[in-house]
């Protein structure tokens, strides 16, 4: 058995091993990943599986070039030629690099034998074993390598087939583009040809036209003055007649004249007096739920509002069609929980003259309101403190202090232990704030039992009563009834 010395190595790198050739070029810093498979079968092992191959790559490009080709226009479509001809150019150039490449593997690989050839003849035992499985394994790469590069050419010879098919596709889009250019071009010369002969024709009768349209009326006058001069000849009293019809219709028209200036001054003046009255007045108040607005005039130029009459409306905030707010005829008007959410407006009338005042925004609901009338809703009887201000329209003189008790079948009003009014929920019963009135207009509000027994009742807050108009509207709606004003138009849940 030969003993291999410790500087074999050096031996071996110095003597056995001649050195690389200078004229190799390495496609890449690191040699192939190659493993050893089953029976000894080299197996080229890929980083990544999902890499395509180039001949997979060419056959999926022309797959969308060909169905894409059916919904492209012919211009998309040239340019999708010339793309695909440029992707091919590359690919091509990126063969001949393969090529390149493998013709450096295979310089490579021989000299790697050559050296194992020579390096096995100086070995012996394990060593030169090792030597031989190496030199097989070099073998089995140069013969994959030899597949690969039959591949190669198949793939080469594919994509030089594509090339060609691209470059002609794009001739033939090019030459098609061309067709399409100068057939359009042909029929925009023509359309332009056929609009100048058509204003030429348009121009040369509308000449036409105007000089037998003049020649026409010099006959014409002609003919009338050779008439009036007959007629002055033979009926003298006629003219003079037709003369003083003519003297009569002057003076007619100088006094419409007149009238049509009369009415210009007067319109100039109502138009005035419109600006004046817009300018004159503008709502003054918080726009929210619990207080109050007041039509507040502006200057002394303006009309007294008492000599005014007044109507307020309400406006969904989204728009649409304006709703008549009924008996809200005053100048002071105090917001309910149903104009939560609306634009408001007062129309002021004076002397035929119509202006309108609007809020801002739409009126935003009061603070904790919400959250204190559903503590109230878990109740199933309510009361509040209130003062009956006028019943059934007349001025009540009492102030005493009663009871209104807000039920979820029933509304109540008792004074003591007396009762003075008790209503189930129903079509005919009422419930809104007070629509005019003074500055307590926002804690008063309006019941009407039924037909014929109806209630002003003031409340000691703002806030107790919102909270019976809101309470009751919804204890109501629990009994399939919608509680609103007189002629209100309550939305669901309102």
């Amino acid at each position: 058995m030969t003993r291999v010395s410790r500087d074999f190595g050096n031996t071996m790198q110095k003597d056995a091993v001649p050195a690389v050739s200078a004229d190799v070029v390495f496609a890449s810093s690191r040699f192939p990943n190659y493993k050893i498979g089953a029976n000894n079968q080299v197996v080229d092992g890929k980083d990544d599986p999902k890499v395509l191959s180039m001949k997979e790559v060419v056959a999926r490009e022309t797959a969308q070039l060909l169905e894409q080709q059916k919904r492209l226009s012919v211009r998309d479509l040239a340019n999708k030629f010339e793309k695909g001809l440029a992707a091919a150019a590359k690919l091509s150039e990126e063969a001949k690099l393969r090529e390149a490449a493998s013709l450096e593997k295979h310089v490579l690989l021989k000299k790697l034998r050559d050296a194992l050839e020579s390096l096995r003849g100086r070995v012996a035992g394990r060593n030169k074993d090792d030597v031989e499985e190496a030199i097989a394994m070099v073998e089995a790469l140069a013969v994959q390598l030899t597949q690969r590069e039959g591949e190669l050419i198949q793939e080469k010879a594919e994509v030089k087939k594509l090339a060609d098919f691209l470059k002609k596709a794009s001739e033939d889009a090019k030459k098609l583009v061309d067709e399409e250019r100068a057939f359009a071009r042909a029929e925009i010369e023509s359309a332009r040809a056929a609009v100048q002969r058509v204003e030429e024709s348009l121009q040369e009768h509308e000449r036409l036209s105007r000089a037998s349209g003049k020649q026409d009326f010099e006959e014409l006058m002609k003919e009338v003055q050779e008439a009036r001069r007959i007629k002055m000849l033979h009926q003298p009293s006629k003219v003079m007649d037709m003369e003083h019809e003519l003297r009569a219709l002057r003076i007619q028209l100088a006094e419409k004249s007149k009238c049509s200036l009369l009415l210009r001054k007067e319109l100039a003046m109502s138009k005035r007096i419109e600006e004046k009255l817009s300018d004159s007045y503008e709502l003054d108040g918080s726009e929210a739920l619990g207080s109050y607005l007041r039509i507040k005039p502006c200057s002394n130029n303006g009309p007294e509002l008492s000599k005014c009459s007044i109507q307020w409306y309400r406006v969904p905030s989204e728009g649409g069609k304006r709703e008549l707010i009924s008996g809200a005829t005053k100048s002071v008007y105090a917001p309910e929980p149903f104009d939560v959410g609306r634009i408001l407006q007062a129309e002021i009338t004076y002397n035929g003259q119509q202006i309108t005042l609007t809020t801002t925004g739409a009126v935003d609901p009061a603070p904790g309101l919400g959250s204190y009338v559903e503590a109230l809703v878990r109740k199933h009887d309510v009361e509040f403190h209130v003062v009956v201000t006028q019943m059934n329209g007349v001025d009540h003189p009492s102030e005493s202090i009663h009871v209104l008790h807000v039920g979820k079948m029933r509304i109540k009003l008792c004074k003591g232990k007396m009762t003075i009014s008790k209503e189930y929920y129903s079509t005919s019963m009422q419930l809104c704030g007070v629509r005019g009135g003074g500055n307590a207009a926002a804690q008063a509000l309006f019941w009407q039992a039924k037909k014929g027994v109806s209630f002003v009742l003031a409340f000691e807050s703002e806030r107790e009563r919102n909270a019976t108009i809101m309470l009751a509207r919804r204890f109501a709606f629990d009994c399939n009834i919608m509680l609103a004003g007189p002629e209100d138009r309550s939305p669901l849940g309102s």
